[in-house]
């Protein structure tokens, strides 16, 4: 079966991004949990791996809702990663109810940005869109009156 999930790089705090949302969206992470960069099968030609990048985040998946799952990963510039934000990426969230909507719009809102606070919008749905504490731009849209 086809699937659409969103991945997400973080500078070294994808471990605290993802325990977030695991609390918000109250589900538990997919396979063995967060596997980390010391998992890795060595690399031929591959430079030894820094301490303080082996136990960074290689690879965790978060069911979030409606079958989407997120996943992420620290990106360690030892590594040859270069992390940068920007609003080019949303994650649209599209709930049973108003009620979901607001838990979950207030809840990744907290210590972020709104940016459109939840309203009833002219093609009918309940809509806002707010910015998390990390930084990671969120869609909500509510069909339900």
């Amino acid at each position: 079966m086809a699937s659409v999930s969103t991945y997400l790089n973080f500078p070294n705090y994808t471990e605290e991004v993802f325990n977030f949302y695991k609390s918000v969206f109250k589900t538990e992470f997919n396979g063995t949990g967060i596997m980390r960069f010391k998992d890795m099968p060595p690399q031929d030609g591959a430079p030894p791996m820094d301490d303080d990048v082996k136990n960074l985040v290689m690879h965790v998946e978060l069911p979030i809702t409606g079958g989407h799952v997120l996943m992420g990963t620290d990106a360690p510039e030892q590594m040859g990663f270069k992390v940068s934000f920007g609003n080019n990426v949303y994650i649209n969230l599209q709930p049973d109810s108003r009620e979901e909507t607001k838990r979950l719009f207030n809840a990744l809102s907290e210590g972020g940005k709104v940016e459109m606070e939840l309203q009833d919008m002219f093609w009918g749905d309940y809509f806002g869109s707010c910015k998390d504490k990390y930084g990671v731009h969120w869609m909500f849209n509510c069909s339900a009156k």
